[in-house]
């Protein structure tokens, strides 16, 4: 009986350790991760809403591990600061498009050249392309940066102005804000125009100050800054179907679990179609607000500013490259 009781006190003692070594061993709670997405934009926006969509479901799909914020109207900075930051490795986001891209991928620039594609459905139908997805790919391992997606159209650019602009010509000697991309200057100064760059939120004081004669925009950037209240004239020249997209910097990417990169990427296209679908329904919606708040809504004749704006693919040396985008989309 005492070598019973024996045998149980050691079984009993070896057990405790086990239990104890057991408790040391136990795996760590799932590690949290936070995503900062940046924008320069207003809560009115389409893209806000796209983005705070995008910040929900990242959290649902990863169970609150990967937990996004949205920060609108340049709360975290100008989108060029916010890169920097995603760059050195911070957990954050930055709203951008294809112009800003192309200074690194001179290719991604085509994007946004002027009347290159007919329609949203046929720039996202380029955008998932083989082609593209290489200049991703490219930007990722070069530049340490990963687009997630560029299906977020954010509406057609048209010109706001002091003065009607119905024809090219109209358009001469009018200094025009622009971002400061090279694809953005030579496609406004194609048409005829004097790009000035300059940050956008400085746009209305400089339209009100006089400093510029107008800026070029899609209707909900141009109705949630007011700008038609300093610049009345609107011409509908869509000269840019303006496609922007979230990008992250590639070292707070790398740390991520693979089945968050991928999630990631899923639901930013999934936002970017939301995105899209809105703007759409709301761009009339955006014409008759700014017409009963006193801007005057021009449609012009777009063949002329087409025949224009080929001048910018031969300055930015974009001839070739536009026909590789044309057979890939079937042209």
């Amino acid at each position: 009986m005492k070598k019973v009781l024996s045998i149980l006190v050691v079984l009993a003692l070896i057990g405790g350790i086990l239990y104890a070594g057991g408790k040391q061993e136990a795996p760590k709670a799932a590690q949290k991760y936070t995503l900062r997405i940046s924008t320069v934009i207003s809560t009115s926006d389409p893209m806000y809403k796209g983005y705070a969509l995008l910040a929900e479901n990242l959290g649902k799909r990863t169970n609150g591990a990967l937990q996004a914020t949205v920060y609108p109207d340049a709360q975290l900075g100008q989108d060029e600061d916010v890169m920097e930051q995603a760059l050195l490795g911070a957990d954050v986001a930055f709203n951008t498009d294809a112009g800003r891209l192309g200074v690194r991928v001179k290719q991604m620039g085509i994007v946004l050249a002027p009347y290159l594609f007919e329609n949203p459905a046929e720039a996202k139908k380029f955008l998932l392309s083989d082609l593209f997805k290489s200049w991703q790919k490219e930007l990722q391992e070069k530049h340490n940066l990963v687009l997630l997606a560029l299906n977020y159209y954010a509406g057609g650019r048209n010109f706001v102005t002091k003065k009607p602009v119905l024809t090219p010509d109209d358009l001469k000697g009018m200094r025009i804000r622009t971002p400061g991309a090279p694809v953005w200057q030579e496609s406004i100064r194609s048409l005829g125009a004097t790009p000035v760059a300059m940050p956008w939120v400085e746009t209305y004081p400089a339209l009100q100050q006089g400093v510029i004669d107008g800026a070029e925009a899609q209707h909900p950037a141009t109705f949630g800054a007011k700008l038609f209240e300093v610049a009345k004239n609107i011409s509908l020249t869509n000269h840019i179907l303006l496609m922007n997209g979230p990008v992250v910097g590639a070292k707070w990417f790398n740390q991520l679990p693979k089945e968050f990169q991928t999630i990631l990427f899923e639901e930013a296209i999934k936002a970017g179609d939301f995105v899209t679908q809105t703007v759409l329904d709301l761009e009339k919606d955006y014409e008759k607000k700014m017409a009963a708040g006193g801007a005057t809504i021009h449609t012009v004749n777009v063949k002329p500013f087409k025949e224009k704006a080929q001048n910018a693919y031969v300055a930015l040396g974009l001839v070739d490259l536009k026909k590789e985008v044309e057979k890939v989309l079937g042209k």
